[in-house]
């Protein structure tokens, strides 16, 4: 079968019996996270829902997510999910852009779903822990799954929008089936006896590929963390025995600080997978000393459901790299002019493969512009080595020119990551009369740590050109993060000393 949702229907034969995702005291097996699934397909068969009817998810990494997520597949509908986190005004634009019919969500989040909502004529289902055994039992399970074509859209994930309102990249069913069967079978190695960390969150494609459809295609445990707590991610860890922990390079940062205080104890963590930005080399070494698992890096977007490159697990890896194009998947440099470039140059990262989204949803100029001969244009600067690895330079819209030159931050934050006292390290541009852009680093130090922004400069300016290291270096609390945990530099205001 080609609907997503098979995945669920074909572990629930094989194993029934075994958890299928943990939340705290919750536990679902898999013959009863397919039954509630069928169940609540019903439920939005009885509301109205119809094959192709986009049903918008408001929902945290709770055991509601998975079992909703799935009915939707199974009714042959199109899952739009949400940031919990969003306001009314924002859910409102995905709510009218994706013109669902109906809003899946939990009481915490009711207030501000009712009112985007009501804006927009949406229907929604407020699904309480009082009322969902209520709901579920009133209906009975739809037993079939939906036929849906290949190439039909199964999920519309919202892009963050750091260049204007937010677009729905339209995910096919071919798109998020392949990519998580590339990664249980050729990237993680999924078995049924694994059990996964479900810290990322699920409306991302990071968390829906790499821990949930994984996960349940493996017909392995996914143990959730609603919002992410280090102290909590370590006693997961343990308690639940898990084996595969997937994140951001945040997370590996926070744990790390955790571990300095707590310990790890004891662990069966074989694979730590990191994604979403650059893992800087001094973390991912620190974590597999402090763990002993092995830290692959891969590299992907919400556009290509989202794995498009990884260091494989048999063949030697390249710490500092996205490794090489996974299963299905064919990566190239290209300069600006579309050209290709050769090995040890800069070019733009372009995918094409079995990943690469539909395109945007009612966005055909948007689609055009990043989609050019079947090739998706990633915004992402990298270089390509002899042995076709590949390793990310920076975001094209973060690369820094000063005084003419090319200044990547990816480069002078793996030398702060490397300070001892650096906890958490963002390189940005800031305007500057005579060279154009200055390069300025803004940072937080480790509990207990002191620098001076002179000991910083004097620190990086030793290991960089003269032209790289930055003028301008300021502290703070904390750095502003998105739902994943990535570094959000567009919210980053640096202040700039007079006279610099």
């Amino acid at each position: 079968m080609t609907n997503l949702a098979s995945l669920l229907a074909v572990s629930a034969r094989t194993h029934g019996g075994r958890t299928a995702v943990r939340q705290d005291e919750t536990a679902l097996s898999y013959a009863q996270l397919d039954d509630a699934s069928a169940r609540m397909a019903r439920l939005l068969h009885v509301d109205g829902v119809r094959p192709g009817d986009r049903v918008a998810l408001v929902l945290p990494n709770v055991a509601l997510f998975p079992v909703a997520y799935y009915a939707v597949l199974r009714a042959g509908a199109v899952v739009v999910p949400m940031n919990p986190l969003l306001k009314a005004r924002e859910m409102e634009f995905v709510l009218r852009d994706s013109g669902a019919r109906t809003v899946v969500t939990v009481p915490p989040y009711a207030y501000e779903v009712a009112q985007a909502a009501a804006d927009t004529g949406t229907g929604s289902l407020v699904i309480g822990a009082a009322t969902y055994d209520t709901l579920l039992s009133a209906v009975a399970p739809m037993p079939e799954v939906a036929d849906r074509a290949a190439d039909d859209t199964a999920v519309i994930l919202y892009t963050s929008g750091t260049t204007g309102t937010p677009k729905g990249a339209e995910l096919t069913h071919r798109n998020l089936l392949g990519n998580a069967r590339t990664s249980v079978e050729t990237l993680f190695r999924l078995g049924p006896d694994d059990v996964l960390f479900g810290g990322l969150p699920l409306f991302h494609a990071f968390g829906q590929t790499c821990a949930l459809n994984a996960a349940v295609a493996a017909g392995a445990a996914l143990t959730l963390l609603p919002r992410f707590d280090p102290q909590q991610a370590l006693e997961i860890i343990r308690r639940d025995g898990v084996t595969v922990f997937l994140g951001v390079p945040t997370m590996y940062t926070a744990l790390l600080n955790s571990v300095v205080r707590e310990g790890s104890g004891a662990s069966r963590l074989r694979l730590a997978v990191s994604g979403g930005a650059a893992l800087p080399v001094e973390i991912l070494h620190a974590f597999e000393r402090e763990f002993g698992a092995v830290v692959l890096e891969g590299y992907g977007l919400s556009e290509t459901s989202p794995v498009a490159s990884f260091n494989h697990p048999d063949r030697p890896r390249r710490p500092g790299s996205i490794g090489l194009p996974v299963r299905g998947v064919e990566l190239k440099l290209v300069a600006a002019d579309g050209t290709a470039v050769g090995p040890g140059e800069v070019g733009e990262i372009a995918i094409r493969g079995e990943n690469v989204m539909k395109g945007y949803w009612n966005r055909p100029d948007a689609t055009a512009a990043a989609c050019h001969d079947g090739w998706f244009h990633s915004g992402d600067l990298a270089r390509v080595d002899a042995d076709g690895f590949y390793y990310i330079v920076d975001r094209k819209k973060d690369l820094i020119i000063r005084g003419g030159y090319n200044v990547y931050p990816r480069e002078v934050e793996e030398v702060l990551y490397a300070h001892p006292a650096v906890a958490e390290a963002a390189v940005v541009g800031v305007p500057h009369e005579v060279h154009g852009e200055e390069v300025a680093a803004v940072i937080t130090l480790r509990d207990g740590a002191r620098a001076t922004a002179e000991q910083i400069r004097a620190y990086v300016k030793e290991r960089v050109a003269a032209y790289k290291y930055p003028r301008i270096v300021t502290f703070t609390d904390h750095l502003p993060k998105g739902a994943t945990g990535k570094i959000l530099k567009r919210e980053i205001v640096v202040e700039v000393p007079a006279g610099s």
